[in-house]
């Protein structure tokens, strides 16, 4: 007579089969499916980060990837009267481990906030809505900066078209909404935040000469700068893809780059206007739409 006890080991198959047939059934379900973007690692999640900050005297020292553009943009100065004060004509050449002075030697150190980059622009040029200490990155082949460098200097970069007249039309550089303006003395709303969507067309806004392009400001993502005359620059930040270089001539309409997103993800352009270094309100620029 059968006690029973014949029958567990089948029980248990039993049960393990319900326990997987179980788990497969929650995993055909909808909601247990994600599906996650590729994170595209940025200049800003390498190792190397360093701060750009100036020395005691007001001067900073070039690191490898700097561009006279880039250095002049991070601290809302005039790229012209950095190297009219550093005695570099074009095509404005810079090297890593080259001191730059950024204020002049007279201003002296207190009026430079190493840790802040508050109150630097002491040069013949408005003062700046904003100022503030910006990172970049600093590939890990690259010494410390120091006043020396045995790096032979780089190839000259290309010459930058001098434009006498600022431009007189201006087109906006993309389509969409813009979902924050410009904030005179705000750091974070030195121009528009125009929303869209990722992949659309970036434009210049006026014909001009790109002087950087690259993803060396930490905050900005994919930059690219547009020269337009002496007085005048346009930024366009946060792209997705940069489709021009630096030292390339641009007209107004090009499609120079498309869409990205910032760092919280949004779906945007950053776009900034610059007159002679300081940040202006694009809006007075660009037609009513």
């Amino acid at each position: 007579m059968s006690t029973g006890f014949d029958r567990i080991p089948n029980r248990r198959l039993m049960t393990y089969a319900f326990v997987l047939l179980a788990i497969m059934v929650l995993l055909a379900l909808p909601g247990c499916h994600r599906h996650y973007r590729p994170v595209q690692t940025s200049s800003a999640s390498q190792e190397g980060i360093v701060k750009r900050q100036l020395n005691a005297d007001g001067s900073y020292y070039v690191r490898k990837g700097d561009t006279l553009y880039a250095i002049a943009f991070s601290y809302g100065l005039d790229a012209m009267e950095v190297a009219k004060l550093n005695g570099i004509s074009s095509p404005y050449t810079i090297y890593p481990g080259q001191k730059l002075m950024l204020m002049p030697p007279s201003a002296g150190s207190g009026n430079a906030d190493v840790s802040s980059g508050v109150k630097i622009n002491t040069l013949k040029t408005p003062a700046p809505a904003t100022t503030r200490t910006v990172e970049i990155t600093k590939p890990a082949d690259d010494a410390k900066a120091g006043p020396a460098s045995t790096a032979a200097p780089p190839k000259p970069a290309p010459p930058v078209a001098e434009a006498s007249a600022d431009p007189g039309d201006w087109k906006w550089p993309t389509q969409g909404r813009v979902v924050r303006g410009f904030v005179a003395g705000d750091p974070a709303r030195n121009g528009l935040d125009i929303a869209g969507k990722e992949g659309q067309p970036i434009t210049a806004t006026a014909a001009g000469q790109v002087v950087y392009s690259g993803n060396g400001l930490i905050g900005y993502g994919e930059l690219i700068i547009v020269k337009h005359s002496e007085n005048m620059l346009s930024a366009y930040a946060h792209n997705r893809v940069r489709l021009v270089k630096e030292g390339d001539q641009v007209w107004a309409g090009q499609k120079i780059a498309e869409m990205g997103r910032n760092s919280s993800d949004e779906q945007l352009l950053h776009f900034e206007i610059r007159q002679l270094g300081k940040p202006v309100n694009p809006m007075k620029y660009l037609p009513g739409r």
